[in-house]
């Protein structure tokens, strides 16, 4: 059985500014440890969004991706907690990008998106 990805629009409020972004849904363990493996190219305003049931500790890893991302860390309110750049890794041990902190859901774009978009840490999600 293929494994399907949904996909949805989510929000991002920051001020008065709200940004839409077009992400896959990782919301078992296999989509979230496949992420945005093999993936050469992310459409200018899409990305992933990680979807765990509880809140987790712990950081992502790079092995098999091929291009940069930054990724936001956000709480059970989807409130931006952290937000990390990563760099590919194609070697046999890669580094681990820890936020440090527990959450609940995290969101995967091209390095340099929520910057470039004024989007910071005490940012919230919409979701739906």
């Amino acid at each position: 059985m293929k494994n399907i990805i949904k996909r949805k629009m989510i929000k991002i409020l920051s001020g008065n500014k709200e940004t839409r972004l077009t992400v896959q849904v990782a919301d078992t363990q296999r989509k979230r440890e496949m992420g945005l493996m093999f993936v050469g190219k992310l459409p200018e305003n899409e990305g992933m969004l990680f979807v765990f049931s509880e809140e987790v500790y712990g950081g992502f890893w790079m092995k098999n991706t091929l291009i940069p991302l930054s990724i936001a860390f956000l709480d059970s309110a989807r409130k931006i907690l952290k937000i990390l750049d990563m760099e590919p890794c194609k070697e046999y041990i890669c580094p681990t990008y820890d936020p440090e902190i527990a959450y609940h859901y995290a969101i995967e774009v091209n390095l340099g998106w929520f910057e470039k978009n004024h989007i910071k840490v005490g940012d919230y999600v919409l979701l739906g």
